[in-house]
């Protein structure tokens, strides 16, 4: 038997690859297919099962793709919801056979209520996994928050007392030896406070998970884990949607996507389509030089998650400026994964090529931390930190103000037009951003500091003492 863990940073999500004399089960896929297909045929084992822990929220999974192009059972646990795909609908402790193995499904409603952790036994019959899906993190439990944006009258008080007896009914009463398998990792809205550690012992996690706490009543474990949430991810519900719906195949979008146009056609489309143009390169290559009007999310950072968090409209049609057509490619499979499936073509030659043909093209001016703190012992600045409210209460220079990266568009009135500020975030990549959403709304005022608040951390320009987080949110 081999259990291995498949980690895609950019989302922090985990899906699994399980296999056992000849024939494999996959937990929770990503929406591209391929590399799934290809591990299969390069280990020569057929794909019985595609275990799908619950309706995803903040990804779309590639479970409907993967069963039509090998064949196999896309397996929920118990649900009464009704999808745009074939199924088959498990039972609370029911037991599907891979090759030599057992993997029993556990019902764990709290997080939402289908939600289901699976537990892998070897060809001896010992017990050795759990796949815990978004029930059980590594030092944390999925938050009870997400299904009510879907379900009004699933609230967050009953889907956390659901959670409660969940993990105290199902899976602390489990073996101390089992390894810990979760869907998600630091980085995750899915939870408040996750490790970065991917995998622990159940024994562990029973010593050092707050949620795991024999002591806690029930009303304490519902006001834990419901304190700190913020609200999660405007796309979060939409991307439920498409995992209960159907969606169309990737293989589709990338057909779309992938279209070269030249400077004439590209402005062309541009206009007539009202398209978004999206420039996935690093921040320091952005701030040199981009297209007017363009934004920028790089593919090296968490761009999926920013591109769901900022750009409101799912069915957006997009334009894409790339490094080189590979990123290209790339960025609209990690759009894809989030459920942004209208790219519709890229800029042939990319920045270079318009820069080249004279083309008007717009620069983020920026400075560095030592800079910043010369500017500030001359005179009185507006810093503006684009963080999470959790990073900000932990330590921030004291003069700035908060106003996160995710909450932007519907403060604009705090950024002012008629005098300079100063934005930063934790290393640059959320500040140019900011930086390229405030440049495409008429914002001409403002300067982007270099590595953020870890380069102003080393300065002397003062800071507040810093508080650890209670939550990542």
């Amino acid at each position: 038997m081999e259990i291995e863990q498949i980690y895609t940073g950019c989302i922090a999500e985990a899906a699994y690859y399980i296999t056992s004399n000849g024939e494999a089960a996959i937990v929770d896929p990503l929406r591209e297919t391929q590399p799934y297909l290809d591990r299969l045929e390069r280990d020569g084992v057929k794909l019985k099962y595609i275990f799908e822990t619950h309706f995803h929220a903040d990804f779309v999974s590639g479970h409907i793709d993967l069963a039509k192009k090998t064949g196999a059972t896309i397996v929920y646990g118990p649900t009464g919801m009704k999808t745009g795909f074939e199924m088959y609908v498990g039972t609370d402790g029911e037991i599907f056979h891979v090759g030599g193995i057992q993997i029993k499904l556990i019902h764990t409603p709290g997080h939402t209520m289908e939600s289901s952790c699976f537990l892998v036994s070897d060809e001896q019959g010992t017990e050795k996994g759990l796949i815990s899906g978004d029930t059980l993190f590594i030092g944390d439990v999925g938050r009870p928050d997400l299904a009510q944006h879907v379900i009004s009258e699933l609230t967050q008080d009953k889907l956390a007392r659901h959670l409660y007896h969940s993990l105290r009914t199902k899976i602390m009463p489990l073996s101390d030896d089992l390894i810990v398998y979760p869907n998600h990792g630091a980085g995750s809205a899915c939870g408040k406070n996750m490790s970065k550690e991917t995998t622990d012992t159940l024994g562990n996690q029973k010593k050092t998970n707050y949620a795991l706490n024999p002591e806690l009543t029930e009303d304490q474990f519902v006001e834990e884990i419901l304190s700190g949430l913020t609200a999660p991810p405007q796309y979060f519900p939409k991307n439920v949607l498409m995992n209960i719906q159907g969606y169309a195949s990737l293989d589709s979008i990338l057909d779309n996507g992938n279209k070269a146009y030249n400077i004439g056609d590209f402005e062309l489309i541009a206009n007539e389509t009202k398209a978004l143009i999206l420039d996935t390169r690093d921040p320091e290559d952005f701030a040199k030089g981009f297209l007017p009007n363009s934004i920028n999310i790089a593919i090296n950072g968490s761009f999926a998650m920013w591109v769901g968090e900022l750009i409101l409209d799912i069915k957006q049609e997009i334009l894409i400026v790339a490094e080189n057509e590979e990123k290209v490619k790339e960025s609209i499979i990690r759009l894809a994964r989030v459920g942004y499936d209208h790219a519709i073509g890229y800029l042939d030659g990319g920045f270079e090529a318009w820069k080249n043909a004279g083309k008007k093209f717009d620069v983020i001016h920026r400075i560095n931390a030592e800079e910043l703190e010369k500017h500030y012992n001359q005179e009185k600045l507006i810093i503006i930190d684009v963080r999470k409210v959790s990073e900000f209460n932990s330590e921030h220079l004291i003069e700035a103000m908060n106003i996160p990266l995710n909450v932007l568009n519907s403060n604009l009135a705090v950024f002012p037009k008629d005098k300079p500020f100063i934005l930063h975030c934790a290393g640059g990549y959320r500040s140019m951003i900011a930086a390229s959403l405030l440049k495409q709304k008429g914002y001409d005022n403002l300067v982007d500091v270099i590595g953020g608040f870890a380069e102003i951390k080393k300065t002397s320009i003062p800071k507040t003492n810093y508080v650890c987080p209670t939550t990542l949110l």
